[in-house]
């Protein structure tokens, strides 16, 4: 009986486990406090609330990451980075065709075959830096959901992973 009890408990850890591996506490709140006082995510955030937080954590953030990587091209970095026009019509819906669109492969073969260091900047640094700041989840190639390439950028025939 006692064996059984351990090989439950057991068992019962371990899904409790993966299951906050990944399920996390998502989305975190990141942006000022709601009505309850608490802290809002950024879906609950209203767009004047998120424009705020893009301005002052997600765009200097991104800022100073493109500026040490290629201080010339990114002297000045402003919202038509990632946006483009959208910005002068208030339209900052992501993912956008203002960004180049990715080949749609799982792995993303040909940008890193054609743009290497671009593509392993943005992988390794950009995207843990933009979703820790809008307080999302990564993206998962296991559970293919979360915040990723495919959350700016749009695949061959449009939107990929739910984005």
């Amino acid at each position: 009986m006692r064996k059984i009890y351990l090989k439950t408990t057991s068992m019962l850890i371990l899904v409790a486990f993966i299951a906050w591996v990944f399920l996390g506490c998502y989305p975190k709140p990141v942006g000022p406090a709601g009505p309850g006082g608490q802290r809002l995510t950024w879906k609950k955030m209203s767009l004047e609330q998120r424009k705020l937080h893009m301005r002052s954590a997600v765009l200097p953030r991104a800022a100073a990451l493109f500026r040490e990587w290629r201080p010339e091209r990114f002297a000045a970095v402003d919202c038509n980075l990632c946006h483009g026009l959208g910005t002068l019509t208030e339209d900052f819906k992501m993912p956008t065709d203002h960004l180049p669109r990715l080949s749609g492969e799982l792995l993303l073969g040909p940008e890193f075959a054609s743009h290497p260091d671009t593509t392993r900047l943005k992988l390794d640094r950009l995207v843990p830096m933009m979703s820790e700041a809008l307080g999302l989840k990564s993206f998962s190639l296991v559970t293919r959901r979360g915040f990723g390439c495919y959350s700016c950028h749009l695949g061959p025939t449009g939107p990929r992973f739910g984005n």
